[in-house]
């Protein structure tokens, strides 16, 4: 199993941006020095949730803080972007960090994103697959032209070419097996997100993953996990930074139902039906807790699903930066052994 840190560089008190990127590059050169293979960047734009708005730009950035470890995105919203140049800023980004790029795309699904930039988020899945039918195309072919619902390219060849052949790792994110199905058709690799969920969320995950290789089995076999962990001395000094995990899980219930309460960019986190307690987000919904009992974890989540990467959301709402970077050395130290 290979081990990737995610980030999304939010503030939960609007913080400015400067402390906000100070603290997200701690976080990168940690996971690095810490021998974590992956860090991964969200998309997201207009409130406090979020201070990434494109994480090519940020992995171009990293790039150059870093040696070794990948740099990924997780992920580029592809409604949002033009096929065209989101294929050219890949294959640069690519060149830029010297071939460490790995790259995740879904098809977004905060409707107040989709309004601002004066898109619908109903036709999202099929924006997604046309975008990413045509960037595959921009990547692995010399010359293409291509006519669709949303775009008319004539023949065109786009430069640089990706420093990785044909280019650069690519996720969809997704949980539903028609979802599943769109990665394995383009043949990418697919992951998928359990933070703040149930592992019976994860299997429900996993079998829809099953079921779309099994209509297209050559496709790859990568599947990665996204979950929200804290690793601590003690489970009891874990569970007293669950709010900032629920936190988390307020923002997407809110931000993803459409009924979001965003004033000046800050986005309110409201408490949600059947949202789960304190301590059914330490028990059930995270990996959290001392490094024997997120180990016993995680052989649970791997016994409902074999996964190729797990990716860690170390930070959110408002934990405190030492907190999240103690988090991150147990979990490297005590943890990640055991399943490498």
């Amino acid at each position: 199993m290979q081990f990737g840190s995610f980030f999304l560089a939010g503030s939960a008190t609007r913080e400015d941006s400067k402390v906000v990127m100070k603290r997200l590059l701690q976080f990168v050169q940690d996971s690095e020095e810490l021998g974590y293979d992956s860090v991964w960047f969200a998309e997201h734009h207009f409130s406090n949730y979020g201070y990434i708005p494109n994480p090519l730009i940020m992995s171009a950035h990293m790039a150059r803080e870093t040696e070794r470890i990948r740099l990924g995105t997780a992920v580029l919203v592809l409604p949002f972007w033009n096929p065209l140049r989101v294929a050219e800023d890949i294959a640069l980004t690519d060149q830029l960090t010297d071939g460490r790029l790995e790259v995740g795309v879904a098809r977004g699904y905060q409707p107040f994103e989709f309004r601002r930039f004066g898109l619908s988020h109903d036709d999202a899945r099929e924006r997604t697959d046309e975008v990413l039918t045509i960037l595959l195309k921009a990547l692995t072919s010399d010359s293409f032209s291509f006519s669709g619902r949303y775009h008319e390219i004539p023949e065109v060849t786009i430069f640089p070419r990706s420093a990785q052949t044909p280019h650069p790792p690519l996720w969809l994110a997704a949980h539903t097996q028609e979802s599943f199905e769109v990665a394995a058709r383009h043949g990418l690799r697919a992951f998928t997100t359990n933070s703040g969920r149930p592992v019976s969320n994860l299997k429900e995950g996993w079998d829809n993953y099953l079921a779309a290789r099994a209509k297209y089995p050559t496709a790859p076999e990568d599947f990665g996990v996204q979950v929200q962990v804290i690793v601590a001395d003690t489970d009891a000094e874990a569970k007293k930074h669950m709010g900032a995990f629920l936190y988390q899980t307020r923002q997407v219930s809110t931000l993803r139902g459409g009924h979001e309460h965003v004033v000046s960019g800050v986005s309110e986190p409201m408490p949600f039906e059947g949202e789960p307690t304190l301590d059914e987000m330490f028990e059930y919904r995270t990996l959290s807790g001392s490094p024997e009992t997120v180990i016993r974890k995680l052989k649970e989540y791997q016994a409902v699903a074999p996964m190729s990467l797990l990716n860690c959301v170390f930070h959110g709402g408002d934990m405190p930066a030492d907190v999240a970077r103690h988090s991150m050395r147990l979990f490297a130290q005590e943890v990640m052994p055991h399943f490498q």
